[in-house]
């Protein structure tokens, strides 16, 4: 089991390191059950220390660099909302010093390099959680207390369709449409999806097969360097439609339409399917098992699970339907919840919902199927971790969001 900081009076020490858009989850530190404040912020630029000055207040120390930040000392924890192709780096040299890790998804863009942190985080005994906050989110739980009442008998197939509505602001205009800074959007996307198919499933992916297309985004010439900037600066609904896109990122070689099948563990199959041209924004799941099916009709609050559980023709309303609760846009409810997980967990030992190899396997199956999708389209098997290290991350794990939420809270 990891072992747990010395307290001091002002409770955990917490630095973030990158300081865009995402950081805004330590925003949450303070509110968290667990005494917890933010003392230190890195980033590698001068916009960056006047957000994190913004964010967090004037009287907290701002470094250049994590190297930096574990030379001063005085921290016993640190949350990682760096890009992409950074994660793997900082989170083995922080684990390595004994600083306990919250990495914002997905865990790598390689699974050479998931493999890796793990493997420090193993060796070390340090504290290692990633944030997929969307195993927190109100559509999921619902889904999964569903499954587990047994309303549609034993699953046996995985359907996701993921319209991604804001995708030429989200990930065309910074260095998300880089291939070599973030490798694919069935990663920096689609981990969450993956992540829950496993979750809702009970399996994970052993073989993924991809295709995919740079559809639209990549015939848009106009381009421009936002390199000093955050998504917020130029989102806009008025940005529309997709081929007016303006100023889109230097580089755009990642795929802007995807899909993936996924051969699980016990005969389970599951697809998935991702667009970021579509005008509407949200997921839809369809889960089917022996006795019948659920599908998500919107996925945030004034939303619904329908079940269809007796045999019929088509109809739209569900057998059994279930009002999705929480917020009504966006994802503030589950961050809050998944940053009280991760310092109750590096504080108390309380366990995660989330084990860093369900985080693991969520990048060898998208990172997988971006391999067969540039690569004709062949099947692609993924190896297994190491049997040492799935036994110790999972003693660390609960199987249910609530489970978590409550040893977080006591």
């Amino acid at each position: 089991m990891s072992t747990a900081p010395t307290p001091t009076p002002i409770g955990l020490r917490v630095a973030v390191i990158g300081t865009g858009q995402r950081a805004q989850i330590a925003e949450h530190v303070a509110s968290s059950p667990t005494p917890a404040s933010v003392v230190a912020a890195v980033d590698t630029t001068q916009a960056g220390h006047a957000r994190a000055r913004g964010l967090f207040g004037t009287d907290i120390d701002v470094l250049d660099s994590h190297t930096a930040l574990i030379a001063r000392g005085g921290v016993d924890a640190a949350i990682v909302t760096t890009p992409d192709w950074t994660h793997a780096e900082i989170a083995v040299d922080l684990l390595r010093a004994g600083i306990a890790v919250y990495l914002e998804k997905p865990l790598a863009i390689t699974l050479e390099d998931a493999d890796a942190v793990l493997q420090a985080a193993y060796e070390t005994r340090t504290p290692l959680s990633i944030g997929h906050n969307f195993r927190h989110a109100a559509v999921v739980r619902l889904m999964h207390e569903i499954i587990a009442r047994g309303e549609i008998g034993e699953v046996k197939a995985v359907w996701v369709r993921h319209f991604v509505g804001n995708g030429g602001d989200y990930y065309f205009k910074d260095w998300h449409a880089d291939r070599s800074r973030v490798n694919t959007l069935l990663l920096q996307k689609a981990s969450h999806d993956i992540d829950v198919i496993h979750l809702l499933a009970g399996a994970y992916t052993r073989r993924v097969v991809g295709m995919g297309e740079l559809a639209v985004y990549g015939a848009i010439e106009d381009r421009a360097d936002r390199s000093d900037q955050t998504m917020s600066d130029w989102f806009s609904y008025d940005n529309w439609p997709p081929e007016e896109q303006r100023g889109l990122n230097p580089v755009v070689d990642v795929e802007d339409v995807s899909m993936m099948l996924m051969s699980l563990d016990h005969g389970i199959t599951a697809s998935y399917e991702q667009c970021h041209f579509t005008p509407d924004y949200w997921r839809n799941y369809t889960v089917i098992g022996t006795r019948g099916r659920l599908e998500n009709i919107g996925d945030t609050a004034g939303g619904t699970v329908k079940v269809w559980n007796r045999r019929r023709t088509w109809s739209t309303q569900g057998d059994v339907e279930y009002p999705i609760s929480g917020v009504e846009e966006g994802h503030a409810d589950a961050d809050f919840d998944t940053m009280c997980e991760f310092l109750a967990h590096v504080a108390d030992g309380a366990p995660t919902t989330l084990s860093p190899v369900a985080a693991r396997e969520a990048v060898a199956a998208g990172a997988l199927a971006a391999h067969s999708l540039r690569n004709g389209s062949i099947p692609m098997d993924v190896p297994q971790l190491a049997p040492e290290l799935v036994t110790y991350f999972s003693s660390l794990t609960t199987s249910t969001a609530s489970n978590a939420l409550d040893a977080a809270t006591r």
